[in-house]
């Protein structure tokens, strides 16, 4: 029975609506940011970036939930946005939580999967008797050069679920993955803004990833999209999840409460995390949940997920900010004041 323990997010308060970045870069930008179904992204505050998102993630699922951080066994924190190229976001984020020394502890990266494929990993060793607890974190300051596609959407945010097999209040009861060599998306050492295959994005990428994942996941489950209570997509942006929901069968009820990308914008590595946790904030016990996210260069995994009576009696989800309340109230930049927050304008000595 490995299943979620507790679970936290953290999003920072800024925004910047995307009307506002459309109108800097003039008719080119209108016409990349129509359609897209995101109306505002959130935009990290001058000290944060995905070491910080992360250890508040992690705070807040503790807040939960008392866990004793001596019995988490593992860190892993997945991003595409670590603050160091060597030096590990996961040591920081053990330290910061009180986690022993006596742990294992690494960053993961693919792309915009790699807060899932630390879940997966926290599932083995939980059920393999290796640790009592492992926390897993997608978590990113998301990059997108100035005009570009992605800068319309690139946000910042991140979950946190620790994973154990004592009381959970969702058990994980299957999870898949479906991986491939598609380079429709990609960041080479060095460089401070990734590049896309543009068209290739949808469709070898995300589209044929989230397909095969859930397919695979129904074939082995047995189960179809009538099965479950929810549903949560990797959101790069709204257009796709909808579009991926309908061709697999799922309704517009069963998406909608994880889908956040409206109002926050795609947050990479936290994207699927974040939908999953605004779906337990409502969720009640017997709720279904699938599950699958998607990372560039390319893979998806999916999960299922079924929420337990823990969820009402082992955890206190007021103790810490639900994805609702952390959308709300938000502090909106102009574009110089963003371009400033995201390190686009340096000051030069």
């Amino acid at each position: 029975m490995v299943g979620i323990i507790t679970y936290g997010v953290y999003i920072p308060r800024y925004r910047i609506k995307v009307d506002e970045i459309a109108r800097v870069w003039g008719a080119i930008g209108s016409e990349i940011s129509g359609g897209l179904g995101v109306f505002e992204k959130s935009v990290p505050d001058m000290d944060e970036d995905a070491a910080t998102i992360a250890v508040e993630a992690a705070r807040n699922a503790l807040l939960r939930r008392h866990i004793d951080p001596e019995e988490i066994g593992a860190v892993y924190v997945g991003s595409e946005s670590h603050p160091y190229a060597v030096k590990p976001t996961a040591c920081t984020v053990g330290e910061a939580i009180g986690a022993t020394p006596n742990m294992t502890a690494a960053d993961y990266e693919f792309a915009c999967k790699a807060g899932t494929a630390a879940i997966q990993t926290c599932m083995g060793l939980v059920k393999s008797g290796m640790i009592k607890y492992g926390v897993a974190i997608g978590s990113d300051v998301s990059q997108g050069a100035p005009s570009d596609a992605l800068e319309y959407t690139a946000a910042a945010g991140g979950a946190a679920y620790v994973i154990g097999n004592d009381d959970p209040i969702a058990t994980i009861n299957h999870t898949c993955s479906f991986t491939t060599d598609t380079p429709d998306f990609w960041r080479r050492e060095g460089q401070q803004y990734p590049r896309h295959g543009g068209r290739f994005t949808g469709d070898p990428g995300y589209f044929k990833h989230v397909k095969g994942a859930s397919t695979l996941l129904f074939e082995r489950t047995g189960k179809t999209p009538k099965d479950y209570t929810y549903a949560v997509f990797h959101q790069p942006n709204a257009k796709f999840p909808q579009k991926v929901a309908k061709d697999l069968g799922f309704m517009p009820e069963q998406i909608t409460p994880g889908l956040v990308v409206p109002h926050l914008g795609n947050t990479y590595s936290g994207a699927s995390p974040i939908g999953l946790a605004a779906t337990l904030d409502i969720a009640k016990p017997g709720d279904t949940i699938f599950v699958c996210s998607f990372g560039s260069g390319a893979g998806s995994d999916a999960f299922d997920i079924t929420v337990t009576d823990a969820i009402k009696t082992k955890i206190n989800r007021e103790a810490a900010p639900s994805v609702e309340k952390l959308l709300q109230n938000p502090i909106y930049l102009d574009y110089a004041l963003y371009a400033k927050h995201k390190g686009k304008l340096v000051m030069q000595v």
